[in-house]
């Protein structure tokens, strides 16, 4: 007999930046500059990103591809990776993520790519840290999400490799 389970969590969403706090207007002026210099000359899908730290710190990241398309990063891990390495025991608590493209209009804001949010979730279980997630396109509206762990539920966790 099977039994079903449901599972849900909550976008705030926004309309302008206006009525964000002045910190996370911050964050996404960040990561709306940073995209400008990504390195996409074949998708030219830009992402930007901006990390606050605990310590005050922003760090960030923008997309880098490469003709191999498998050795691109996306702009989420440069700027978790880059945090780690300048950073390694400073937790990261807020993530704003742009996302804009010459080819395509980005109405709605964009979520990160699977392997994104799997970093993401690794980087808030090594700090024991949620981390607010933002999230713009072309548009106005930007999305706010309490935690990483509510957009990618069913993560792999250290707690799945314990040794029996």
């Amino acid at each position: 007999m099977s039994t079903s389970v449901e599972m849900t969590f909550s976008i705030e969403v926004y309309e302008s930046a206006a009525e964000l706090s002045s910190e996370d207007q911050g964050l996404l002026k960040k990561a709306s500059i940073v995209l400008k210099d990504a390195y996409a000359p074949y998708s030219k899908f830009n992402v930007g990103t901006a990390l606050l730290l605990k310590n005050g710190e922003i760090v960030i990241g923008n997309n880098q591809e490469n003709v191999a398309y498998p050795s691109g990063l996306c702009a989420e891990r440069v700027a978790l990776f880059a945090a780690g390495a300048q950073y390694p025991d400073v937790p990261v608590i807020a993530i704003a993520i742009m996302a804009k493209s010459d080819s395509v209009s980005i109405d709605e804001p964009l979520a990160p790519c699977g392997a994104c949010r799997q970093v993401m979730c690794e980087t808030e279980n090594r700090y024991g840290q949620k981390i607010k997630v933002l999230l713009k396109g072309d548009a106005d509206k930007i999305y706010v999400i309490n935690s990483v762990s509510d957009i990618l539920p069913l993560s792999f966790t250290p707690d799945k490799l314990a040794v029996k």
